[in-house]
């Protein structure tokens, strides 16, 4: 479509093509149902398909995009079509780390315990938006290097696993 601008939005290994069309209103893969996408604040947006409107907070910088929408958070990578991008590494060795700023909400694993990848070992709150912190691979939680409450920088270990 003339004047339109198309990117790449991968979640982990899965890349969708998004269109945004010359009257501003998104195409999200290859269907034909497209959505407008109105600011509400910053990092706030209002998403309608004609039939239905929800909520979605965005938060982080575009390689490691936090989109939180109906209770389900996910993060984004966007890059320009034809564009090359390898997924984001969003662990420290040995341990998990934040993505980004925030308050840790709770902690969901004790010194010990097993974890399979993808499990939740804590929770984050940033920008009004809860984020889980998940395994990235089987372990046991060797350390947990944070509290309920504390606010946490990217990149530095918040639980360690063997």
């Amino acid at each position: 479509m003339a004047n339109s601008r198309r990117c790449i939005v991968r979640q982990e290994h899965e890349a969708t093509p998004v269109e945004v069309l010359a009257d501003g209103r998104i195409r999200v893969g290859n269907e034909a149902e497209v959505f407008t996408v109105t600011l509400i604040a910053s990092g706030d947006y209002l998403v309608t398909n004609g039939a239905q409107a929800w909520r979605v907070a965005v938060a982080g910088p575009p390689e490691a995009r936090w989109v939180s929408s109906r209770g389900a958070t996910v993060c984004l990578e966007a890059y320009r079509e034809g564009q090359s991008s390898a997924p984001v590494k969003r662990t420290v060795q040995g341990g998990s780390a934040a993505p980004m700023p925030g308050t840790v909400l709770d902690i969901a694993v004790a010194i010990g315990q097993h974890v399979r990848a993808g499990d939740v070992l804590l929770t984050l709150e940033a920008m009004k938006m809860e984020l889980p912190i998940r395994a990235p691979r089987d372990g046991v939680v060797s350390a947990i290097r944070c509290a309920p409450g504390e606010l946490v920088q990217p990149g530095l270990p918040l639980v360690e696993f063997t």
